[in-house]
């Protein structure tokens, strides 16, 4: 399984699992962002991602390799869906695995944080009431 992929369907969260984990790594930390049903107080029905998928790659790609190399045996596993995403249904799956927690959890950590602001992946959100908007949240892009 590769390692980053961009989704345009529901993303399969064990295959992600198996493919990072191994005997010597001891550590298997999964994140799972789900998109919420409610964002500054007004209910959310769903997003759509957008992405400009060959820099997205790349960018996911620099952060996977960027973080295995901080710490042995350390594998980082990054997919994110595009599209629509309904209120409740999983947006992006990182995982990651090591020879002990303390490396797999920061790496988790840091591949979100890197993730939201350094990949070139917008969301439209669209609200109950009809209406939708662009969140740019704090990405730098």
């Amino acid at each position: 399984m590769e390692l980053v992929r961009l989704v345009d369907g529901p993303i399969a969260i064990e295959p992600i699992v198996e493919s990072i984990h191994s005997l010597s790594r001891g550590a298997v930390v999964l994140f799972v962002g789900c998109v919420r049903d409610r964002d500054r107080g007004r209910p959310v029905t769903g997003l759509t991602y957008d992405a400009y998928r060959p820099m997205a790659r790349e960018r996911l790609l620099t952060i996977v390799e960027e973080l295995a190399a901080e710490a042995p045996d350390l594998v980082v596993a990054i997919h994110h869906r595009l599209g629509d995403v309904a209120a409740g249904e999983a947006s992006v799956v990182i995982a990651t695995a090591a020879p002990h927690r303390d490396a797999a959890y920061a790496a988790s950590r840091t591949a979100l944080e890197r993730l939201k602001t350094e990949v070139p992946i917008w969301k439209h959100e669209r609200y109950a009431d009809g209406s939708a908007a662009w969140r740019e949240d704090e990405k730098l892009i």
